[in-house]
């Protein structure tokens, strides 16, 4: 039987073993930002260098395993990344990565400084997973998300 799944327009990237899923509207910015993660590894709160490796650009296959949410990258797409004013670039990448959150892009003017998790949340396929406002624009945006990554996989 095949696993529960659906296409999400939206980038995912691993970052350290985390998979996030980061999602906006056409043009906000998730190409840009999963480039930035890419291009400048970074310690997040942990102190513990993580590097990113990008999964899928713009279109991001979900998969539901048992209580777990899987991202994998179309094949039409494999390695391939927008980049504005140079095009479709090819990278190393990851077929498959586990999710552990999402990331919607936006401004951010109105975010909660100190966000409840427990209310902040998207539902795929009957599972909930940890959701985070991030401004694209903002210059501490790869910082957040790898501080994110930190902070909700700790024990």
């Amino acid at each position: 039987m095949t696993p529960p799944e659906l296409r999400q327009h939206g980038t995912c990237v691993c970052v350290g073993k985390t998979g996030v899923l980061i999602l906006g509207k056409p043009g906000s910015g998730k190409s840009d930002l999963a480039l930035r993660l890419i291009d400048q590894p970074g310690s997040g709160i942990s102190g513990a260098v993580k590097r990113t490796q990008l999964v899928a650009d713009d279109q991001v296959i979900i998969q539901r395993d048992s209580d777990s949410l899987y991202a994998l990258v179309p094949p039409a797409i494999a390695g391939r990344l927008e980049i504005r004013g140079l095009g479709l670039v090819d990278l190393s990448h990851r077929a498959r990565a586990k999710l552990g959150f999402a990331v919607q892009l936006g401004p951010c003017d109105g975010a909660e400084r100190l966000p409840d998790f427990a209310r902040s949340r998207l539902d795929i396929l009957g599972i909930s997973l940890p959701l985070i406002f991030i401004d694209p624009l903002s210059a501490s945006a790869p910082a957040r998300i790898r501080a994110a990554a930190d902070w909700l996989e700790r024990p």
